[in-house]
């Protein structure tokens, strides 16, 4: 289903965004998105990844699904047909949002899994009450359980995504190295200030990340210092590899430093996960 974004949102104010430290800490309850108009960026490998990173280096991680594939409940090796209830139940208001965890599904990692019937959720709230909202209340009465939050959307613009740039503090951009990269970048981005300008004026960019990176093709380094180009501030230092070992963690239910710690996704990961606290920490 195709949504009017601009329709969603009505005006307020842009903020500016921080510059990072380098030392990260613990963190009061930091709120992150990752978000893309293209499937297949890495998207959810991030998500996944970046939550295991996180919880390796001492962070307790709340993984919210909100995407109705459900790749990352299933990346965690949950299996989606034996939950009595996910993230769907949370945004209909059919169950508190506490209630639809998977406690522990690592150490320090719980998850808010989906199933395919949140597919049926952007039509069923396109006419309820604080539509935009939904998750950002649901969320708030466990903001203090965890250091880090991170929402895994869907890879589309429509009102799941809205709900997870309304209720986070900060967005990831993962972006494939691929020559047609900087397209979906832009959509986003443009949503990122509808919703600023009408929901969540404090909403900012934390990082564009660069996946599938191939260093012996001319075209992703190419690609890497375009998008350098246009985000001089916000490119992540760490770019994650193409790899097989990383393309194969998911059909294990594993994280790449479960399934092969010692490889390069896992290495690339470990340092986009310290980057992306040390970013937070320094977020107004």
């Amino acid at each position: 289903m195709h949504y009017d974004r601009a329709a969603l949102i009505s005006p307020s104010s842009q903020p500016g965004i921080a510059k990072h430290k380098t030392t990260p800490t613990r963190l009061p309850g930091f709120v992150v998105a990752f978000v893309s108009q293209k499937g297949g960026v890495g998207k959810t490998t991030s998500a996944v990844n970046i939550a295991a990173s996180l919880a390796g280096a001492g962070q307790r991680v709340l993984l919210v699904d909100i995407d109705p594939q459900g790749n990352a409940t299933s990346s965690l090796g949950v299996d989606r047909a034996e939950l009595d209830l996910t993230i769907y139940d949370a945004l209909t208001g059919d169950a508190d949002l506490s209630e639809c965890r998977v406690t522990d599904v690592r150490d320090s990692v719980d998850l808010v899994p989906a199933s395919p019937m949140l597919a049926g959720a952007e039509i069923e709230l396109v006419d309820a009450d604080r539509r935009e909202r939904r998750l950002a209340d649901a969320l708030e009465p466990i903001l203090r359980d965890y250091d880090v939050i991170l929402i895994d959307s869907p890879p589309s613009l429509g009102l799941l995504t809205v709900n997870a740039l309304t209720a986070a503090g900060s967005v990831v951009i993962p972006v494939q190295c691929e020559y047609l990269a900087l397209e979906g970048v832009s959509q986003v981005l443009a949503t990122i200030d509808l919703i600023r300008k009408g929901l969540n004026p404090d909403l900012a960019l934390l990082g564009v990340l660069m996946t599938m990176y191939d260093g012996r093709t001319k075209l992703a380094g190419h690609v890497v210092d375009e998008v350098r180009r246009y985000f001089p501030d916000h490119l992540f230092s760490a770019v994650v590899p193409r790899s097989v070992r990383l393309a194969e963690a998911p059909s294990f239910g594993q994280a790449i430093i479960e399934y092969d710690p010692s490889s390069r996704g896992a290495r690339a990961y470990a340092e986009v996960a310290a980057e992306l606290l040390a970013r937070l920490e320094s977020t107004p």
